[in-house]
């Protein structure tokens, strides 16, 4: 596994780009903007190839983030998004985000944190049970 970024949501994308980069001193290692889904994504790091946070800003929230809701999500890159669920399913790992698209699943830890797994390269052919299974409960 290799580790990618942290994701945090922010109310303010300028407040939180001054703490972050003004302040702390990171640097924006990019950006995307999601209009069809009204967010905008800027990734942080130390350096180039370094670990990342993903701030997430969605462009509707008016309200301050509930404490817990703020932090989002740890993310792994793996070489084989079914057998990597599928090990952690036999080891009684709920599989919150089953990877029906080959791509991308989702955990919690057992305090309740959210993991994002996601295939390393191109998206894997859909394969059963995975594209079948429905979501459980919430990431």
């Amino acid at each position: 596994m290799k580790f990618l970024h942290t994701m945090l949501r922010v109310k303010d994308l300028d407040r939180a780009l001054d703490f972050y980069v003004g302040k702390l001193g990171l640097k924006e290692i990019r950006r995307k903007e999601v209009p069809q889904g009204k967010f905008t994504l800027v990734f942080l790091a130390t350096a180039p190839g370094e670990p990342e946070i993903e701030l997430t800003y969605n462009w509707d929230q008016k309200e301050e983030y509930s404490e817990g809701r703020n932090f989002g999500h740890l993310a792994f890159l793996v070489d084989d998004i079914y057998a990597t669920c599928d090990n952690l399913q036999k080891s009684g790992v709920i599989i919150n985000r089953p990877p029906r698209d080959g791509y991308m699943a989702f955990i919690r830890s057992p305090d309740g944190q959210s993991v994002e797994l996601l295939q390393k390269g191109e998206a894997l052919p859909p394969k059963a049970p995975w594209n079948e299974m429905q979501n459980t409960g919430a990431w």
